[in-house]
């Protein structure tokens, strides 16, 4: 009778770690995540990105202006990230990106003009076993639209939370 009881024991133990190891790891796909380092400046910015694979995602930025003070009133900035990390598309990455953006003309006429360009960004992103992300991410993009009266760079920068799911 003990040794039933003991087994029956060991097999419920398995049973009840094995339930514990797949319930923590994230098998989600799509994140949201708000960059709190626009969010403070005045421009905050709402990313998507879709896992596609284990290295690879792709994702949306966009963010608005709610500062007078800041040239840029909206920014899109779609993208490819490469991973290189241990956990599924975390870690260090790589990042392609197309940025489209509006911004405040240097010659003071109070008038805005449009950018569009290529850019690159490297960073890092975190995530927890509950599927909280955190990132940090910086690079700059190339603008060749209009470059006589807005700027010729375009900034990628953040330091963002948010949720994957």
């Amino acid at each position: 009778m003990k040794t039933i009881l003991s087994a029956l024991l060991l097999f419920y133990s398995t049973l009840i770690l094995s339930q514990t190891s797949s319930q923590s790891t994230i098998e989600g796909q799509n994140e949201i995540k708000i960059n709190m380092g626009y969010a403070i400046a005045g421009l905050p910015e709402i990313t998507y990105e879709r896992v596609i694979d284990d290295g690879g995602a792709v994702g949306l930025s966009v963010a608005f202006a709610i500062d007078e003070d800041i040239d840029y009133s909206v920014i899109a900035i779609p993208y490819y990230r490469l991973y290189f990390g241990q956990k599924r598309a975390a870690g260090f990455f790589v990042e392609g990106n197309v940025g489209v953006f509006s911004e405040e003309r240097n010659d003071n006429s109070s008038m805005e003009e449009m950018g569009f360009g290529p850019g690159l960004a490297v960073g890092g992103k975190f995530l927890t076993k509950t599927g909280w992300v955190a990132e940090i991410v910086g690079g700059a993009g190339r603008n060749f639209l209009n470059t006589d009266v807005i700027s010729e760079v375009f900034p990628r920068l953040g330091v963002s939370i948010g949720k994957r799911f």
